[in-house]
């Protein structure tokens, strides 16, 4: 999926007033913690994501949830990351995209 930069610029935008819905600890992904970002991605289809680890497994993780999840990455800043897949069927009173 490739989004234009216009796109990306309202992304950042909505996902500026967001909270992190999903934090990853020391252990990574675990199955627990991807089912999570799976319904939180379909549910809410634009995501903040507080990645806590230590910078070196930052990257390598990030790139595994967008592989794994099948979403981009809109923006990193820090241990944040602003995570945007389309859902299939789009939740009007759950997504923070308008529609």
């Amino acid at each position: 999926m490739q989004l234009s930069q216009a796109q990306k610029k309202q992304f950042r935008t909505i996902g500026h007033g967001l909270k992190p819905v999903v934090t990853i600890a020391e252990d990574g992904l675990s199955e627990p913690v991807m089912a999570e970002l799976q319904r939180a991605l379909e549910d809410h289809e634009l995501i903040k994501v507080r990645i806590s680890t230590g910078r070196d497994k930052l990257k390598a993780l990030l790139e595994s949830i967008t592989t794994d999840c099948k979403c981009e990455c809109i923006q990193r800043v820090g241990k944040v990351a602003l995570l945007f897949r389309a859902a299939k069927e789009p939740k009007k009173n759950l997504s923070n995209i308008p529609r």
